[in-house]
């Protein structure tokens, strides 16, 4: 067998012959040295080699560590450096302002067979962390094992306990999810468990992409616009606090797009402090609770009498007598006891005329047209507390009268503000989304209701909030805006009474700007939605949806303007002679 042929696979056999041949030279040398007595040389040569083999090593591992760093897949999510176990990427508002974040935090463990003076050591522990139960210190302290204490400790709280020299005391670093900005967003962006899985809101919604982003991948963008949400959340709260309601919801959505740009639920929770929240804090009333919306629902059923040619805006309705419908009689909450055009019936919210021309539509297309406008399903939205909505089993006319003007249909704000859509942008039904769209996309959604008949309702909602024109969205008005929108008063059902209780009601204000310009112009859609409201001395003791809502859905939409783009328009000032001065009801 030749030397070439020694060779290992893939190495040249000249080569290898090459290296055979300088080593046997080497040793050769070796052996010249020893034999002419200069171990000197011997010496040198040897030295010369040790250096030049650690050289060629050397000049190798900093080859490879150039290569690992500069082409493997290391720190991307998938290679060497894999993201640890529970770690999650940050999330961001469109902005980029920071709404959750990964941060080093530490768990403090006590040895207690290293601890040389208990009582000292249970004493200066006691005095440093006040919030650890005393049983807790006395079973640490004084057990005969070592023992986690504490998780959870910042960098500052770390170094407070450490720099009490306490023998025994250890640390171990451990990963939190931290929410800078507390309550804000709360319900929206959501909150993890101790291993970081995602429980709630955003967090849980989108899971896999906010873990996989822990390796590398950049932030998830969420869609929330954190400015809005602070003027959302503030006037919601005040709202709340005025009329004490039992919980309440803002939303404000871009109908174009879809995208969620604000979201609050009241009341509201910090989800750094999750575990000490109560469920009723924790529920996210936009997307998992469902209401008997009320009026706002007539907003549906006008735009689909005029859908379907049913009805003209200036086609009249008769609302002088209650309207009787089989075994039972519908009545207007403030009966204006007159001949109504289809834009007075949803001016004074009639639900007799609404009634009128939903038997018109009739059961079939009624019911079909609700299906299309999305009120028949959870929302389309990537959170997962989408809640399914409550619908009639059967739809004969008692159910066509109940649900045309918000009764006997239960369904979630969330549903109501995707509904809406195709009224306000030109008839399309996108999907919500919590997620951020890149500028100038639109995505398309099925087509519900005509360009027309979305002019028309633009029209029409403009016309309920202009002042002095009688319209029951009055108090949103904003001047220069363009604002527009419908009042919802639903009452809620009480099986005990087997009857619709008067005293409790859902009131809210569906509202959009601005409702002139272009179809295709950015517009947006606001939701103030309080759960039984209790008036007061300022709305003559009203509690519906004209006087608790739409004030409230006025100030957010003045302060969200600019931030939104939208700019006042110079408003011509007119002298009605219909101004209303009678407190009214809101409806």
């Amino acid at each position: 067998m030749s030397l070439s042929n020694l060779g290992p696979s893939g190495f040249q056999p000249g080569a290898w012959r090459w290296l055979i041949e300088r080593v046997w030279r080497l040793e050769h040398a070796f052996e010249r040295s020893r034999a002419a007595a200069k171990p000197e040389d011997d010496t040198r040569i040897r030295i010369f080699f040790v250096m030049a083999f650690f050289g060629l090593c050397f000049v190798g591992l900093a080859l490879g560590a150039s290569v690992s760093a500069l082409f493997s897949n290391a720190g991307k999510g998938a290679g060497y450096l894999a993201s640890t176990e529970g770690a999650r990427g940050d999330l961001v508002d469109r902005d980029g302002r920071l709404l959750a974040v990964d941060l080093t935090h530490y768990a403090l463990y006590v040895d207690p067979k290293e601890v040389w003076d208990k009582p000292e050591a249970r004493r200066a522990l006691g005095k440093a962390l006040p919030e650890v139960p005393a049983k807790r210190l006395d079973k640490v302290v004084f057990g005969d094992r070592r023992t986690f204490l504490l998780g959870g400790l910042t960098p500052e709280q770390k170094d407070a306990i450490f720099n009490l020299g306490l023998p025994g005391i250890s640390f171990e670093e451990q990963g939190r999810r931290v929410y800078p900005l507390g309550a804000t967003a709360a319900h929206l962006v959501g909150f993890v468990d101790s291993g970081g899985k995602g429980l709630a809101g955003a967090e849980r919604a989108l899971d896999k992409p906010i873990r996989q982003a822990a390796g590398g991948g950049g932030p998830t963008v969420l869609s929330i616009d954190i400015r809005v949400q602070a003027a959302l959340e503030d006037e919601l709260r005040k709202a709340a606090l005025e009329f004490q309601p039992r919980g309440a919801v803002g939303l404000v959505t871009n109908v174009h797009t879809g995208e969620i740009l604000g979201m609050a639920s009241y009341p509201d929770f910090d989800p750094n402090k999750a575990g000490t929240a109560t469920d009723d804090q924790k529920l996210n009333r936009a997307a998992g609770a469902v209401y008997e919306m009320g009026s706002t629902f007539k907003a549906f059923t006008v735009a689909i009498g005029l859908d379907t040619g049913v009805a003209t805006p200036t086609s009249t309705f008769d609302a002088r007598e209650p309207y009787k419908l089989g075994y039972r009689t519908i009545h207007d909450y403030h009966a204006a006891k007159a001949i109504l055009t289809l834009v007075e019936v949803f001016k004074h919210s009639s639900n007799i005329g609404t009634a009128k021309l939903a038997v018109g539509v009739g059961a079939q297309r009624l019911s079909q047209y609700f299906a299309n406008l999305g009120l028949t399903k959870p929302a389309k939205v990537e959170l997962l507390e989408s809640a399914r909505p409550l619908t009639p089993r059967k739809w004969d006319e008692d159910a066509v009268a109940s649900t045309s003007f918000g009764h006997g249909m239960n369904i979630t704000p969330l549903a109501l503000a995707e509904a809406m859509g195709p009224l306000l942008n030109g008839g399309a039904r996108p999907p919500l989304t919590i997620r951020k769209l890149a500028q100038g996309v639109r995505p398309e959604g099925p087509r519900v209701l005509t360009e027309e008949t979305s002019q028309q309702m633009l029209r029409i909602m403009r016309a309920n909030v202009i002042p002095g024109e009688g319209g029951s969205g009055g108090k949103a008005d904003v001047a220069g805006l363009s604002v527009g929108g419908k009042t919802g008063t639903g009452e809620k059902y009480d099986p005990a009474l087997k009857a619709y209780n008067h005293q409790r009601q859902v009131s809210s204000f569906a509202a959009v700007f601005p409702t002139d310009g272009p179809l295709e112009a950015d517009r947006y859609f606001v939701l103030i939605l309080l759960d039984e409201p209790k008036g007061n001395a300022r709305t003559f003791g009203f509690s519906t949806g004209g006087w608790v809502a739409a004030p409230a859905a006025g100030k957010v939409i003045e302060r969200i303007a600019p931030f939104l783009g939208v700019h006042r328009k110079p408003q011509i000032m007119t002298v009605s002679n219909s101004q209303n001065t009678s407190p009214g009801t809101g409806l």
